[in-house]
């Protein structure tokens, strides 16, 4: 009787309904908003499709080029951050899982979870995946965060700064130093990590009791175990980790451009440096991934920001359109087919924790 109600305690609370349609509803909605109605009411999607028509077959192999190679990119970041997995095994990993998360409301958890399953069977420990997920994703924001203070400052170069962007370059800044000094704590020492742990952890607490939620516990630990598992694979590739990790975005931008200028969107009306800025904003809304890739506020982003910057609205829809189908629809098929890659592919298979180490991978790892 004991251990029944025990059970009936500790047991997960059941979510209403309601509660776990709230995220694919406001999916659902916000897409129908921006390409039911948003779009249509910009531009027309005759005029769209003529911007699209008029590029040469020459533009369409070099936006095919650039985004091949931005896909390539995604894999060396997994590289850098997961000593001894192969740059095929990588391929497989981030194509599979930018596909699922792409199309799946909720895809990031479920992606998160494919990387430990396939990390898992070529002999990766979930410590080893932790360690590599974590970096990745803390430089991914990082980069985030920093990409809108590098456009604003060179927008202040090339014409006189709004009071709207010097806010937003400032509260830029502070974001990415905070982000920095968190991380410096975290990594200098374990009894530096526990105390931060301690500390975080009690402002979350009481921003949760708040709302009637319970304390948070054993953050110090997980800071502690964090910085144990990655001082050494930090110390030794930080700025390999940190140069992938531009690349990566910066290539993504390149396709951007490219499309632009291939859709008749000159320099003169949208320079580079302010496509970059729109561009690293609507980056940085994706931080909170409230519909699956951004699908849908990345467009009204891009569409919304260069149109104001002063491209053409047909040209600057298509642009934006065409890049979105290079960089989301895209790695869909090509996601399915690393799939089944995966799933036939033995050779690559090995027991639990066998997969190649090197003294970058702590003995607890």
């Amino acid at each position: 009787m004991a251990t029944l109600e025990h059970e009936k305690l500790t047991a997960r609370p059941h979510r209403p309904v309601w509660r776990r349609l709230i995220g694919p509803t406001f999916s659902l909605v916000l897409l129908a908003a921006v390409f039911v109605w948003f779009l249509p009411q910009f531009t027309s999607l005759s005029a769209v499709w003529t911007s699209v028509r008029a590029m040469t077959w020459l533009q369409v192999a070099v936006l095919l080029l650039a985004a091949v190679w931005n896909l390539a990119t995604y894999q060396v970041v997994m590289v850098t951050t997961t000593p001894g997995l192969s740059l095929r095994q990588a391929t497989v990993s981030t194509e599979t899982t930018t596909a699922v998360a792409n199309t799946v409301i909720g895809g990031a958890a479920i992606a998160l979870g494919l990387t430990y399953a396939m990390n898992s069977s070529w002999g990766f420990s979930r410590s080893r995946t932790s360690v590599a997920l974590l970096v990745s994703g803390l430089w991914n924001n990082f980069v985030k965060l920093g990409l809108p203070v590098l456009a604003l400052a060179l927008l202040a170069f090339s014409s006189p700064p709004t009071t709207a962007r010097l806010i937003a370059g400032v509260l830029g800044l502070a974001a990415l130093a905070a982000a920095t000094v968190v991380l410096w704590l975290a990594l200098r020492s374990r009894e530096s990590a526990a105390r931060l742990g301690r500390g975080l952890a009690r402002w979350v607490s009481a921003v949760l009791r708040r709302v009637h939620r319970p304390p948070v516990h054993g953050w110090d630990l997980a800071l502690t175990t964090f910085r144990d598992r990655t001082v050494l694979l930090l110390r030794a590739r930080w700025h390999w980790i940190t140069l992938a990790t531009l690349v990566s975005h910066l290539s993504l931008f390149l396709v951007l451009i490219l499309a632009l200028r291939f859709a008749g969107v000159s320099g003169a009306q949208v320079g580079w440096t302010e496509a970059l800025a729109v561009f690293a904003l609507a980056r940085l809304l994706t931080a909170v991934p409230f519909t699956p890739g951004g699908l849908g506020i990345i467009e009204f982003a891009l569409i919304g920001g260069l149109a104001a910057a002063g491209g053409a609205r047909p040209a600057v829809a298509a642009a934006v359109l065409v890049f979105r189908v290079l960089t989301y629809v895209l790695p869909i098929p090509l996601g399915l087919l690393t799939y089944v890659i995966w799933r036939r592919n033995r050779s690559w298979r090995r027991p639990a924790n066998a997969a190649p180490r090197t003294e970058l991978v702590p003995e607890t790892v």
